[in-house]
């Protein structure tokens, strides 16, 4: 670990392919491919590289875009938000503020709605009934 972040390499051994495709090269997963897309337990949402706790269940929604969707971070202080310009779209990028690592895309709604679009690979989900952590 460097400066907070994991190195690529860490990452590499700890990852399955396809989460070290979106996680660190900016992937995407296939619409409605992800297995937390239909979770509706209660419980929180960590990064799936590091395990820091960044969405919880009481913020998610199911709005039909094919990904898990959250109103808001479970704070403000657990995503970093980057300017993405990619595929010639203007785009927000939200990234685990502890180990940078892309977790997926924050859309405006309306002023006052928030829609942070995130691939199900990027998660791992913690019950809170069990307190079981299923990738």
């Amino acid at each position: 670990m460097t400066n907070g972040l994991l190195e690529d390499d860490e990452m590499r051994s700890t990852l399955s392919p396809e989460q070290y495709r979106v996680l660190r090269q900016k992937g995407t997963e296939p619409p409605f491919s992800g297995k937390l897309l239909t979770n509706h337990r209660p419980g929180s949402y960590c990064c799936a590289a590091c395990g820091r706790l960044v969405f919880t269940s009481e913020t998610k929604y199911d709005d039909s875009s094919g990904w898990p969707s959250f109103s808001k971070p479970a704070t403000a202080e657990v995503v970093i938000l980057r300017s993405d310009n990619s595929f010639n779209l203007q785009r927000t990028e939200v990234c685990c503020a502890n180990c940078g690592s892309h977790l997926g895309h924050l859309f405006k709604e309306s002023p006052s709605q928030d829609h942070y679009c995130i691939n199900s690979v990027a998660l791992g989900f913690i019950n809170n009934s069990t307190g079981e952590i299923t990738y």
